[in-house]
């Protein structure tokens, strides 16, 4: 009665939402999901997650949709929470997907079964902006590389051991959300501190002030 009711309410949530057991077999599957992952409820359930999605995480691990594995993984830095990590699936398609997966425990005492409820978010397009930063700045270090001095900038002022510590994450190739996520801060704290640290540097964007910091030796 208790899994009937989940299911049901699983089925009117905006999010992709599926449960797995511990040895990874769908045991739900809502509309939302068919609808990102192109898999209509009949034909997955009762399968092994890891077989439809054959999913990669941001390392490119592989199984990482189980039951067990996918719920012990969480926010790097987080303190409790929702636990919530990216995998790349496949599509009945056959399209690549990156998609954000928060996972909820739920006990069934009565059966002592315990499913993976999983809520899952298209952040593709995200992830494409995320590569696309990246080989900016690669082409950016590139260029630095090239100059044989520093730019005809004004002299900056000191930036905090906080601000360097973003421009550190942001030279690593980490995304917005993540640094805000990492630094305990929230995203417009974040936006202030770039903000900021344009200010002192000069610049007009982060990718202008990854490469000057690093030009100047700020950063490494």
């Amino acid at each position: 009665m208790l899994e009937t009711e989940l299911f049901a309410l699983l089925d009117h949530t905006a999010d992709a939402a599926y449960s797995v057991s511990s040895d990874g077999a769908i045991h739900s599957w809502n509309g939302a999901a068919e609808v990102m992952f192109g898999y209509p409820a009949a034909e997955v359930l009762g399968r092994n997650i890891d077989e439809v999605f054959e999913a990669r995480d941001v390392l490119g691990t592989e199984a990482l949709a189980r039951g067990r594995d996918a719920a012990s993984r969480h926010w790097e830095g987080a303190s409790g929470g929702i636990p919530s990590f990216d995998l790349e699936v496949n599509t009945r398609s056959g399209e690549r997907l990156w998609v954000n997966v928060s996972t909820v425990v739920f006990d069934n005492e009565r059966t002592g079964q315990r499913l993976y409820v999983r809520l899952a978010r298209d952040v593709t397009k995200q992830r494409q902006r995320e590569k696309l930063f990246a080989r900016m700045l690669d082409v950016a270090r590139q260029v630095v590389a090239l100059t044989e001095s520093a730019p005809d900038h004004a002299p900056v002022e000191a930036l905090s051991e906080q601000e360097l510590r973003i421009l550190r994450l942001f030279a690593d190739g980490t995304n917005p959300a993540s640094i805000a996520r990492k630094l305990k801060i929230s995203p417009q704290t974040l936006r202030n501190h770039l903000h900021h640290i344009n200010q002192k540097l000069r610049t007009h964007n982060r990718l202008e002030a990854v490469t000057h910091a690093q030009l100047r030796g700020l950063i490494d």
